[in-house]
């Protein structure tokens, strides 16, 4: 069992930076995917970013690359999600979720609570 926490959410103007957490409990993090996805008010929710567990690997979004981050932290098992030059359109909840253990032949997936950003113009 794997217990997500995020963090770091909160309300930013626009333009500004946020660095989301994502910390895992109960079990070694190093062999699991994890992604971000976010939920905007109304809308459907949609994938942000990835970073894959052994090579590290990372993809985004079209709509944040180049101005989100996504990175692990295996010694602390945590993933961080560092999201610069942020706009209006970037307010949501943001959600973390984690696929894993890769290297195992059960796998199984889990989601955190989500952490709200605001972003205001």
């Amino acid at each position: 069992q794997v217990q997500l926490v995020e963090s770091g959410g909160g309300f930013v103007q626009a333009g500004g930076s946020l660095r989301l957490s994502c910390a895992a409990s109960g079990r070694t993090f190093s062999s699991y995917d994890v992604t971000w996805y976010r939920q905007a008010p109304g809308k459907e929710r949609e994938f942000v970013a990835i970073i894959t567990w052994k090579s590290g690997s990372t993809y985004y979004a079209d709509s944040v690359k180049g101005r989100f981050t996504i990175s692990r932290d295996n010694a602390v098992n945590t993933v961080y999600l560092q999201m610069n030059t942020l706009q209006p359109e970037a307010t949501a909840i943001y959600s973390c979720y984690a696929m894993g253990p890769r290297d195992s032949a059960s796998v199984y997936d889990y989601w955190g609570q989500g952490t709200k950003v605001t972003v205001s113009s």
